[in-house]
């Protein structure tokens, strides 16, 4: 009777100062297991890849059982991973981990919802001449426009691009000035030293809870000077090049376009024409810098170099130059 009674009062000492556990927690802290999703914004039936991790349990050893819409997929010991298709725009899937624990089954919602972004980029000073089909190129020191269409459904309902909070990244790096709400486009200045860019961006709702994201990468041309021939009564022959070794008889008009330059207005001041015949520099009369009018003797023959080249003011990079040979 004396060593029951002894029990009970060692056992209510220990139990006030802490000693032993009065109660033990029935659940397992769901916060204890991470999820990791790559792609983290999948787009449209990509391949999506979950895994679970924990730095409080040995998941090796734990079974884990994975499953769609109620249906168990998998169920192994150590499943940490799973691999699935994200559905087609506008769908959702709802992928459930459950976890069986030492101390008790751990549920984990993950939901799959796929979104669309197309990002479209402009070289806003790359000249091109009128009606060109092709588009005009950024080159160094040229301004260039990233615009993102994101397209995030949040239930049936479609989220508004001017509401969204976009994250852009040029190369790999943040840039925090061009980040921020409803600054769905960003402009960079290409670089000579580059021969792309990388630009990407995350479109989120204002609650966090859907994004979008995207990258593209943005080659860096050159800026080049092809010749042309401008006849009296059809205008620029657009159809054909001049090649090397042209041949003119009596008088001709030869027309060029720098594809790519900047700016892109021909006129403007910044831009400085030089033309050279045999290497000797020939100053134009005529405003119209990209005209060079040619005239042949009567009675001689022989061949001339033509050349071309030009130059910004201010941006050392911005430079072309190209020459062909004029037989008359």
């Amino acid at each position: 009777m004396r060593l029951k009674f002894l029990t009970l009062y060692l056992i209510t000492i220990f139990a006030v100062f802490g000693l032993i556990p009065i109660q033990k927690a029935d659940a397992t802290p769901t916060d204890s297991i991470l999820v990791s999703m790559v792609p983290p914004n999948p787009n449209p039936n990509a391949n999506v890849t979950i895994t679970l991790k924990s730095y409080a349990y040995n998941l090796d050893s734990a079974q884990i059982s994975w499953s769609i819409a109620g249906k168990v997929i998998i169920s192994e010991i150590g499943k940490k991973s799973f691999s699935t298709t994200a559905p087609a725009a506008g769908g959702e899937i709802n992928v459930v981990a459950t976890l069986y624990l030492p101390d008790g089954p751990i549920e984990k919602n993950i939901l799959i919802q796929p979104s669309v972004m197309i990002l479209l980029w402009q070289a806003m000073d790359s000249y091109v001449p009128p009606f060109y089909k092709g588009k005009a190129l950024p080159t160094a020191d040229s301004e260039v426009r990233v615009t993102a269409m994101p397209e995030i459904r949040t239930g049936s309902l479609l989220s508004d691009p001017k509401n969204m909070i976009y994250s852009w990244k040029k190369d790999y790096t943040n840039n925090v000035d061009g980040s921020g709400y409803g600054k769905n486009s960003f402009s960079y200045v290409g670089d000579y030293l580059d021969d792309s860019n990388n630009v990407s961006v995350i479109a989120s709702t204002i609650d966090q809870k859907f994004s979008s994201e995207e990258n593209i990468y943005i080659g860096i041309s050159t800026p080049k000077i092809l010749f042309y021939k401008n006849d009296n009564k059809l205008g620029t022959i657009w159809e054909q090049t001049l090649l090397n070794e042209h041949k003119i008889e009596g008088s001709e008009v030869v027309q060029v376009v720098p594809y790519f330059i900047s700016p892109k207005q021909l006129l403007n001041p910044l831009l400085v024409w030089d033309w050279f015949i045999n290497d000797e520099r020939v100053n134009l009369a005529s405003f119209r810098k990209n005209l060079m009018p040619l005239q042949a003797q009567s009675g001689v023959s022989g061949r001339s170099k033509l050349k071309l080249e030009i130059t910004n003011k201010y941006k050392i990079f911005q430079t072309a130059n190209n020459e062909i040979e004029i037989s008359f």
